[in-house]
């Protein structure tokens, strides 16, 4: 009896181990990277970017534990099909989440002014610099009051976009296929338990991911606007250009979109 409770707790010990290491390694999926590539790229500090990360894990493992409730208790898994046309929809967010990237880069590209200016430095000596300066932020001494409520409100709204980007993903791709696994799993306790760790897997690697992603943004933009700016609209083109190729790869090439045509 001893022997064989000890198993089954091995057992379960194991399961849970594989469903972090399942979590860590899904994160790091291709399709993942360049979503939040394109939320990060927004972001101008590596604390936002972290962030993003861990929003766009909750908001994954939410929807998942949410599908993983109704598998747990009908005792069924997604229709193939079904997760076909989430991996499209996760294909048309991409696109969307390029074009947003990129059209906002263009946007500050445009009002961002180069000025070559003279400062005064601490040895006393005076020195020319070129600038590159967003209309309005000059200078921190020149900056109004008013704009650190800009501030304030942009950090307010981070959450919401990398939130609804990760539950998207949570219903697509080999979640999927995680759904899969706790249809085979005889305890519900134990399947909602490997949802969790899942999650929490799924939610470290997407924190040290998207802060891998934000370092160059961070530092780029202490620096340098201009390289910013070039910064964010690669990432914005890449985020388009990848999600058309999925969108081709998971709608035409496997005969999804046949159906309704």
């Amino acid at each position: 009896m001893l022997g064989e409770a000890t198993s089954t707790s091995l057992g379960a010990f194991a399961l849970l181990g594989l469903g972090f290491v399942f979590g860590l390694k899904h994160a790091t999926e291709v399709d993942h990277i360049v979503a939040v590539s394109a939320v990060v790229s927004e972001q101008r500090k590596l604390a936002r970017a972290l962030l993003v990360g861990a929003l766009w894990g909750a908001g994954h493992t939410a929807s998942l534990v949410v599908a993983g409730v109704l598998v747990l208790a009908l005792r069924v898994a997604i229709p193939a099909r079904v997760a076909d046309w989430l991996e499209f929809g996760v294909a048309l967010m991409i696109i969307g989440l390029g074009a947003s990237a990129l059209a906002r880069a263009l946007r500050r590209r445009q009002r961002a002014d180069a000025h070559i200016h003279r400062h005064r430095h601490h040895d006393g000596l005076s020195h020319v610099h070129v600038h590159f300066h967003e209309r309005g932020t000059e200078h921190a001494a020149h900056v109004a009051p008013a704009a650190a409520a800009v501030h304030t409100h942009a950090l307010a709204r981070v959450g919401f976009k990398p939130f609804v980007v990760g539950a998207v993903h949570g219903l697509a791709g080999s979640a999927a296929l995680t759904l899969l696994v706790l249809a085979q799993i005889d305890s519900a306790a134990h399947g909602l338990l490997y949802l969790a760790v899942f999650g929490l897997g799924s939610i470290s690697g997407m924190v040290l991911m998207s802060g891998l992603i934000g370092l160059p943004f961070a530092l780029a933009a202490r620096r340098v606007s201009g390289l910013h700016f070039g910064l964010q609209t690669a990432a914005g083109a890449v985020s388009i250009v990848f999600g058309l190729w999925y969108a081709y790869a998971t709608g035409i090439a496997s005969g999804l979109l046949r159906a309704i045509l």
